[in-house]
This record gives structure tokens, C-alpha cells and sequence, in this order.
């Protein structure tokens, strides 16, 4: 569409900050790929190794493969009319389209904003990070996901936070007053917004000043442990607790415990508050393939590149799921899920899970067609219950399609 295009761009095709209006559809169609132009960041760095390649079909079979997956057919939830997966990319705005098979790359595509060099806002993927991070740091003994928040954070003073453990933080089975409904301008999520600007705050704001001031005066809204209730404030609290415990931060930790040793072939980076904390519950932008590989590791259950890099337990923790009777039914495109440790899992026959954002960001894995899908859209829509009736049949009958080749 033209989006800064241009030396300089023509008035009516600029997107700037402070105005905020930068994620407005379809400007983000061009944001997403350029976070780091309107809000400050931090590295997560792959070190200076050179990356570790992925593996690709060769040239011809790839060809065709793609081909293959293009032409394929499916049936969208709620339709009579089928729909191929060619098709369901223009329909969900995808920017970018990775499928790894058995250890292989089998397609791949880049449109909208992004090119194979480039990095695209993965969202609330985030959140998928940040809990492999304390799953990783429980499984090795250094987290104690039965403590209170309290016993760690004891700056959280009287948090609704205090009094919950960090098991039902990574659950999000915590019981405080959230509200992200992103249509509603009153949104709790626009005052943790405000609070978490590292943009001079305006004149006459009296609130917090960042993520960790938000939490602490967090106030309780049911019982801890009862129900999930998906809020962005605990993936923040689970940042702090592991940066407390680990003495990193979770740009740190991602860097060390993922990106380096995973052979990530471009840093990522990941959006900060005024007082330089990472954002936790969503900031993180980072290259198509490097999602790929955390895809595979995770996949492989804590092994890439004929490296350790985590415990099985992590991941077997994280397939087993949450509790179904807990989630509820305020996602009924997964009407069967749970959610755990930042990951949503949607106990179907092939024992799928996955890191999700919204816009349509993705990391789709199933085990049993040892196959990953990573997505990045650039969706008008923010919610994935609108994406999803074209998607996750999608995913499945690329799927079914992989097992028999």
C-alpha cells in the first residue's frame, strides 16, 4: 500500500509514533514488521557462532511439494464450501509461512511486510517463550512452581499476586482483575498499556510507571487456582519471577537458553518498558526460521542439531496440558483445550499444541506428524477465534496430508 514509502514518504502514507496509531488495520500490515521504530528495545542475541542451517527438501521435491500443499483442500469450521490452504493464506493475511516435516523444511512463503531477512511481531508467542523459560527453570530444579509469588516477589505487596502460586501464574489460573477485551477503549489492558509506555508519560498521569509498578497493585477478582482466565499481566509476574530467580532478564535467558544454542540465524528482539523490562506477555519480534527451530526443539523435545538443550520432562509437562474442566468454554475454537505453562493445547487425535498471538501469529506442533507450522499474519481481526475456522482445519489437513508422504 505504499507505507513509508518514499524520500521522505508523502504525508498521508507516514505511520508514526507518539500518536499510537501504528498498529490501526491496515497500517500494521507494516508495523509488525518494524516494531523496533517505534518503541525501544532489547537484544535477544544468537551470539557469534555462525547459525546452523536447517535442512530442506531438495530443490525439485520442494517445488513440488509446495505445490502440493497449495492445491490441497479443506472444510473451514462452520462452512459448506472448501476452501484450499492457498487460499486460506490471502484470507488470514499471512506475512510469512514455514512447515517443517520430519526435521525438513517442506514450504515456506513470505508476503505482506516480510522477507527472509526480515523479523515480524510475534505477539503473545511471547508468552509461550517466557513459560518454556520456567518450565525449563523447574524442570532443573531452580524454580519452585509451588511457591507463592510472595515468597520470590515480596515487593508485591498486597498484589491479588501475592497469594498465588506460580504454578497457577503459568497456568493463568490466578484469580485477579484483568480485563483484554481490545475493543473496549476502558480495557484494563489500556491502562497496563499506559503504565507500560517507555514514552514520557503525559501531563497530570498519576498511574504506574511500568510492567512491575502495574502488578503490584493488581486487585483479586475470584480465587486462585479455580478457573483459566487468559490475562497478559501473569506472563509479566512469570517474567519477574524468573528474572528474580535466574538473575537474567528474559531477553537474557531466551538468548542464552534458546537462541544461541539452537544456532538462530538473526537476533530477535524484544520491546521494553520506560525502565527497560522486557515485555514479557508479548514483545518479542524475531525471524520466520529461528521460530521454526524453537518449533523443532520443542518438537524434538529439548533436542536440536543432535543437541540437549532442555529436559524431556519440559515439553512433556507442556503436552499433558492443563486442566480441560478449568478452561472453560470462552474459546470455542478449542472447545476441547487447555492451557499450560503459556501454551494452549488442543488434545486432538494427533496431540497438537501451540504458542499463539493474536493477528494470527502461530508455532502449530504435532507430534504426531512430526510437523511444525509457524505463521506470521497481519489479521485485521486481534482475536483468533475469528482466524481460526480457516486455520486450524487448515493446519490439520496439511497434517493428515504429511503422514502419507
Amino acid at each position: 500500500m505504499g507505507w513509508m514509502q518514499g524520500f521522505p514518504p508523502p504525508q498521508e502514507k507516514l505511520i508514526t509514533q507518539p500518536d499510537a496509531n501504528y498498529f490501526s488495520f491496515p497500517k500494521l500490515r507494516w508495523s509488525v514488521c518494524h516494531l523496533r521504530e517505534f518503541l525501544p528495545t532489547e537484544q535477544i542475541s544468537r551470539g557469534l557462532n555462525a547459525p546452523i542451517p536447517l535442512d530442506y527438501l531438495v530443490p525439485a521435491d520442494f517445488a513440488e511439494m509446495r505445490e502440493q500443499i497449495d492445491a490441497l483442500n479443506f472444510m473451514p469450521m462452520n462452512s459448506y464450501k472448501q476452501m484450499t490452504w492457498r487460499e486460506s493464506l490471502d484470507a488470514n493475511y499471512t506475512d510469512g509461512m514455514l512447515i517443517i516435516h520430519r526435521g525438513r523444511v517442506v514450504y515456506e512463503r513470505y508476503s505482506g511486510c516480510l522477507k527472509e531477512d526480515g523479523k515480524h511481531a510475534i505477539m503473545s508467542m511471547t508468552k509461550s517463550i517466557t513459560g518454556l523459560l520456567a518450565e525449563i527453570m523447574v524442570a532443573e530444579g531452580n524454580l519452585d512452581d509451588s511457591l507463592l509469588v510472595r515468597d520470590i516477589i515480596p515487593e508485591i505487596g498486597d498484589s491479588a499476586f501475592a497469594t498465588a502460586t506460580v504454578r497457577q501464574v503459568m497456568d493463568m489460573t490466578t484469580g485477579v482483575q484483568y480485563s483484554e477485551d481490545y475493543s473496549n477503549p476502558k480495557a484494563d489492558i489500556w491502562l497496563y498499556s499506559a503504565a507500560a509506555s517507555p514514552l514520557p508519560k503525559p501531563k497530570g498521569y498519576q498511574g504506574p510507571d511500568g510492567y512491575w509498578e502495574y502488578l503490584q497493585q493488581v486487585k483479586p477478582a475470584g480465587k486462585h487456582g479455580a478457573e483459566f482466565h487468559y490475562k497478559t499481566i501473569n506472563s509479566d509476574m512469570l517474567g519477574w519471577i524468573i528474572s528474580r530467580i535466574s538473575g537474567k532478564s528474559v531477553t537474557e535467558l531466551a538468548s542464552d537458553r534458546l537462541w544461541r544454542p539452537m544456532g538462530a540465524e538473526q537476533d530477535a528482539y524484544q520491546t521494553v518498558d520506560g525502565k527497560g523490562v522486557p515485555f514479557a506477555g508479548g514483545g518479542i519480534s524475531a525471524g520466520l526460521r529461528d521460530l521454526g527451530r524453537l518449533g523443532l526443539v520443542v518438537l524434538n523435545e529439548g533436542v536440536i542439531n543432535g543437541e540437549r538443550l532442555f529436559p524431556t520432562e519440559v515439553v512433556q509437562k507442556i503436552r499433558a496440558g492443563g486442566d480441560q474442566d478449568k478452561f472453560g468454554d470462552a474459546f470455542p475454537t478449542i472447545s476441547n483445550g487447555s492451557y499450560t505453562s503459556q501454551w494452549w493445547v488442543f488434545h486432538n487425535d494427533h496431540g497438537a499444541f501451540a504458542a499463539r498471538g493474536v493477528h494470527g501469529q502461530t508455532i502449530y506442533i504435532d507430534p504426531t506428524a512430526e510437523m511444525v507450522i509457524v505463521r506470521f499474519a497481519s489479521h485485521p481481526n486481534a482475536k483468533n477465534g475469528v482466524i481460526d475456522p480457516t486455520s486450524l482445519p487448515a493446519y490439520q489437513a496439511v497434517a493428515e496430508f504429511l503422514l502419507t508422504q
